[in-house]
């Protein structure tokens, strides 16, 4: 089973996050196939590209969402996205530096992370939409 299978209780109720998200668990799981393979170093660069943009996108569109509803919790979830940002672009980094083991440390960070990130914060933000649009 992959570790990276989108369950529907990652979601959030809006259609557009939620696809976004399942992006997301599509992306990482393209790497640790890549890794389950024995091809995760040669992998890397791009997934984490890839990563990184599409991030960036899902995130530009999440906090756009929280402007327009006024979210109350905006700059907290803003901030986790900073975190995120700067985290996989530190990966990135490192692994053009060389450090090879990175690609386990990189699946174990997004797993925790995209979890606990979508079933905590995301959801809160979507009980907020809800609510808001009621």
């Amino acid at each position: 089973m992959a570790i990276f299978a989108w369950k529907d209780e990652y979601r959030v109720d809006e259609a557009r996050i939620d696809s976004q998200h399942k992006r997301l668990f599509e992306i990482a799981g393209r790497l640790y196939e890549a890794m389950q393979a024995g091809e995760g170093h040669r992998a890397m660069a791009p997934i984490l590209d890839e990563l990184i943009a599409y991030t960036r996108t899902h995130f530009g569109n999440e906090e756009s969402l929280m402007q327009a509803s006024a979210y109350p919790g905006f700059a907290a979830h803003r901030a986790e996205h900073e975190g995120l940002t700067e985290r996989v672009l530190e990966f990135r980094r490192r692994f053009g530096e060389g450090q090879v083991a990175l690609t386990v440390e990189m699946l174990h960070f997004l797993k925790d992370w995209l979890v606990r990130h979508i079933a905590e914060s995301d959801r809160r933000f979507g009980g907020w939409l809800r609510v808001k649009t009621a």
